[in-house]
């Protein structure tokens, strides 16, 4: 007897990734197709569709050798129905069917979660989660995302909203978030909220800066600009980052603090900055912790990059 297949889909606003993985987590076959949101995002699941069929067909396979697919998207995810809804870079406004739709379309079984959540899985699989049985995961990117797994388990929570650390907020006098509420870390340890930051900051700096003459001069700047020059030691950078870090530090910490995990682990765009910004995180959440949790929790970088939402997804219908 042959071990069955499985399939991982990470759909995002611009690609849709896909991979056909063993049930140990290698990744035999990737690709991935543009995301196509127009007509309301009616053509997605279609070509989600179309994809995986003709790829099956195209290997040489047939629909018995998997288990089934896994898909991570955005949006709020109805376990129940197999719905999502509110995914709006996918111009999905109202309610969608993606697991009775892919099920009816290639004959094999679905199970959908939020993206966040299924990069957090990833990473505790076959990342630099170790696949401990508890793992914290956020994911800074444009926005904030985070995923939980406390005792082996995904923590989806009673409306499947858990994990929202991006919106643990940090300061309730800062700055307003898309959520609707005010100094959620999403406003400052994001890539956009840390250019926000900088800017906020640049206003009331007095000193010599690049960073501060780039702004002055009208200059995008990104995040990642910001963490080299305070690797350079850029005194405005370094004011930016220190900020940035040390409240991430405080959420993780108080985190930490909550659920005692073995791993938090950092991915998303901005952890491209690598040790500089673990080390500095690493020490604002060390002040925000109790001793039993700074000696059995341990903050590391992701480790799987892009790679984390198909293998976090395919592992929702792996076979234990």
């Amino acid at each position: 007897m042959t071990d069955k297949k499985l399939i991982g889909v990470d759909l995002g606003g611009t690609t849709i990734k896909f991979a056909i993985l063993t049930d140990k987590g290698e990744i035999q076959q990737k690709w991935s197709i543009e995301t196509n949101i127009l007509s309301d995002g009616q053509l997605i699941i279609p070509d989600i569709i179309d994809s995986i069929n003709h790829h099956i067909k195209m290997y040489d396979m047939s629909v018995d050798q998997f288990d089934g697919i896994g898909l991570g998207s955005p949006g709020t995810i109805n376990h129940e129905k197999g719905t999502i809804k509110g995914a709006f870079n996918l111009n999905w406004t109202n309610e969608v069917y993606p697991v009775r739709d892919i099920e009816k379309g290639t004959g094999l079984p679905v199970v959908i979660e939020n993206d966040a959540n299924v990069a957090a899985l990833g990473e505790r699989w076959q990342g630099a989660g170790n696949n401990a049985d508890d793992v914290v995961f956020v994911t800074l990117g444009t926005g904030v995302g985070g995923g939980i797994i406390a005792n082996g388990k995904l923590i989806q929570g009673q409306n499947g909203a858990a994990g929202e650390i991006g919106h643990v907020t940090v300061d309730p006098n800062g700055f307003m978030c898309t959520c609707g509420k005010r100094g959620c870390l999403e406003t400052i340890a994001s890539a956009t909220g840390i250019v926000r930051v900088a800017r906020d900051r640049a206003s009331e700096y007095a000193g010599n800066s690049k960073l501060k003459a780039m702004l002055d001069d009208g200059q995008d700047i990104s995040a990642k600009d910001v963490f080299d020059l305070a690797k350079k030691d850029d005194d405005l950078a370094m004011m930016v980052v220190d900020y940035v870090c040390d409240s991430l530090g405080f959420v993780l910490g108080n985190i930490a603090n909550t659920l005692n995990p073995k791993f938090v682990v950092i991915g998303g765009g901005v952890s491209a900055a690598g040790d500089f910004l673990l080390n500095k995180v690493d020490k604002a959440m060390r002040k925000n912790e109790f001793a039993t949790i700074k000696d059995s929790t341990e903050l590391r970088l992701a480790s799987l990059g892009n790679g984390a939402g198909v293998i976090g997804a395919a592992s929702l219908i792996k076979v234990d």
